[in-house]
């Protein structure tokens, strides 16, 4: 990178300033130690392709350094497209600046497997090779390591309709200034995905989210440092499932520093998670300073866990914790937004409204709050208040913030003994006062100025409580979700230190404790054997069709699909049977099929669906894991599309 002043803000005494851009950043991630999870990678199949941007050229074979191509778009060409790898393909980046002539603007449609994936990386180690923003869609088995990525407008990276996906040793960064959104909105975005690991990643510079998951399911975030965003460090929202944050640093941040769930437009989501904003989440072991809103929240989830966490100056703007609705709304896609709502998804339908989604399974735990300046505006905590759903949103009434909510074992110094609790329910309230320690132990920590945030050695703090079983009996049936952890316990600190015996609340152990020599097992990712399913079919609008007028049909899967041949949906027009030809969607959970009205046929008392989707020999839809979907459904009213012979 060259060298450069670096201004590093810690702000420990006092109120954060308004956020500025660093005009550069030291690269610096934590390394891997100890108990902390690992995406196993396995022993991959790959061939070797290399690409050098000063000395390479693009008619050589990529096959050696001394035989590198120039560009990174023609490596990427070089890896086959829509196609399940049978060999992997490493991507080895010399170091040097690849510029935006020279890189893909659209990374869309590679296929790997666990044993075959696609992999890019910085030959010559992390950092080395410079890339400008990356928009990824429908890739499969993808790793990006050591790569250094800048921009200055858009979002630097942005992941959708992807799955297992491996972020590692890699610096994602905004530039520009926060102040005036002349930056970019998000620093890494990831859409309606699967299977995301990010791992000791240096993510920064948004004036929006530094890091923003819509609809994401399966993986963790580890050892990572996400900071200098205008709204959240991070949140995750839309339906996102089954993520482990730990290890983190999040920080210069201005909503909030973490929050699982927020609000979401319904037709961005994914079935089946079409209810809670998240679902378990477990966030433990990190460290959020320097934010101006709450440290760390939860807006519509269900069966999330908030523990051994260590907070110091947040909440300046509000409160330092916060447990309040999540919010729901129809962002202009009506008709998916209703077919959501058919299926038992909550929401709306109506561009424009809003729906308040509640929290259910709520477990706040054996986290540290230091305020050691100024307090949080207002309150402690904000829990709010239970609100009553729209008809026909599906939504239970009320729809409450606090079902289920556990406040218990926090060490919390944050203001004078009275500043005001934050909560309502006179049960509630009477309870944290009693299970939680606030303002009554102040903390001491090793070196809070050289960022040591471990609780000092002869220090004694409260007693730490058990975290508890998470049920999942309560969890929505229509559509069911699949099941998650019941057991969240925390078995290692921000380090990587196991946790054995009593444990202090925060994010380390204890002062000057050394992580174990042996890491625990790496486990692969769940193995999916579901089989996906149609959740609605959604027709052409109601209307007289003649010869030539072209009818488009979505069928909407539970999950996204890949398409192999000329799948076709089948209907009665009159006595005479018609298909519909597939035309585009695979790799996603809608398949679109194109039908134009031939002369000759009528059929003045509409069409009739028939009950599944025909697969010709060579012909079939499967998930991202293979298994083959159910080509079963029940028809829809379709009396309204009629076909009638041209006008004379």
């Amino acid at each position: 990178m060259g060298t450069c002043m670096i201004r590093h803000r810690r702000r420990l005494a006092g109120r954060p300033r308004p956020l500025a851009f660093e005009a550069c950043e030291q690269r610096r991630v934590m390394s891997g130690t100890g108990l902390l999870p690992v995406y196993d990678t396995g022993s991959p199949d790959v061939v070797e392709l290399w690409v050098d941007p000063a000395a390479g050229s693009d008619a050589r074979s990529g096959a050696s350094r001394e035989l590198a191509v120039q560009t990174l778009s023609e490596a990427w060409r070089r890896v086959p497209t829509r196609t399940t790898l049978s060999q992997g393909v490493r991507i080895n980046l010399v170091a040097g600046t690849y510029p935006q002539s020279a890189v893909p603007h659209f990374w869309e449609s590679r296929h790997g497997t666990f044993t075959a994936p696609v992999i890019i990386r910085a030959a010559d180690g992390p950092g080395t090779a410079r890339l400008p923003s990356l928009n990824n869609f429908d890739c499969r088995h993808l790793h990006l390591v050591g790569l250094e990525v800048t921009a200055g407008g858009g979002d630097v990276v942005q992941i959708q309709a992807s799955s297992h996906v491996l972020l590692r040793d890699t610096t994602i960064r905004g530039t520009g200034q926060i102040a005036t959104y002349a930056v970019p909105q998000e620093a890494l975005k990831v859409n309606q995905s699967q299977h995301v690991y990010i791992e000791h990643c240096d993510i920064s510079g948004a004036w929006d989210n530094a890091v923003d998951f819509v609809a994401v399911q399966y993986g963790h975030v580890v050892g990572s440092r996400i900071h200098r965003s205008g709204d959240w460090a991070m949140y995750a929202k839309g339906g996102s499932a089954y993520l482990t944050i730990t290890g983190n640093e999040f920080f210069d941040a201005g909503t909030g520093g973490f929050t699982a769930g927020q609000g979401t437009g319904f037709e961005f989501m994914v079935a089946p998670w079409l209810h809670y904003e998240a679902y378990d989440i477990a966030f433990t072991n990190n460290v959020i300073r320097d934010v101006e809103g709450a440290g760390i929240g939860v807006n519509g989830g269900f069966n999330i866990l908030l523990a051994h966490n260590t907070l110091v100056n947040v909440g300046s703007r509000s409160h330092v914790i916060e447990v309040v609705h999540g919010l729901r709304s129809c962002d202009g896609d009506a008709a998916t937004c209703a077919a959501n709502l058919t299926v038992g998804g909550w929401g709306t339908a109506t561009p424009g409204r809003e729906e308040s989604i509640p929290n259910k399974n709520v477990v706040i735990v054996n986290n540290v709050v230091f305020n050691p300046g100024a307090a949080s505006r207002w309150q402690q905590f904000a829990v709010a208040a239970p609100r009553t759903p729209a008809a026909g949103s599906n939504i239970p009434s009320p729809a409450r913030a606090d079902d289920g909510l556990v406040i218990r074992g926090n060490l919390i110094w944050n203001g004078p003994v009275g500043h005001e609790l934050g909560i309502e329910p006179a049960a509630l309230a009477a309870d944290v006062v009693a299970t939680n320690s606030i303002n009554t132990v102040r903390p001491a920590f090793v070196d809070l100025a050289g960022g040591d945030y471990r609780l000092a050695a002869s220090f004694v703090p409260p007693t730490s409580v058990v975290i508890p079983s998470f049920a999942w009996a309560a969890a929505p049936t229509r559509p069911a979700v699949p099941v998650g952890r019941s057991d969240m316990s925390v078995r290692f600190d921000h380090a990587g230190v196991a946790r054995l015996g009593p444990q202090a609340p925060g994010a380390f152990v204890a002062a000057g404790v050394t992580p174990p020599v042996d890491p625990l097992p790496v486990v692969p990712p769940p193995v999916d054997s579901l089989r996906p399913s149609i959740l609605a079919v959604v027709a052409p609008r109601a209307a007289v069709y003649r010869p030539g007028a072209v009818l488009v049909f979505t069928v909407r899967f539970s999950e996204a699909v890949t398409v192999v041949g000329g799948p076709r949906l089948a209907f009665m027009v009159g006595r005479a049977l018609q298909r519909a030809e597939y035309v585009s969607g695979s790799g996603t959970d809608r398949l679109l099929f194109r039908w134009t009205v031939p002369p000759g046929l009528s059929a003045p008392a509409g069409i009739r669906l028939t009950r599944q989707i025909a697969l010709p020999p060579g012909a079939a839809i499967a998930d991202l894991a293979g298994n083959p979907a159910v080509p079963a459904f029940t028809p829809l009213v379709t009396s309204g599309i009629r076909i009638l012979p041209r006008r004379r």
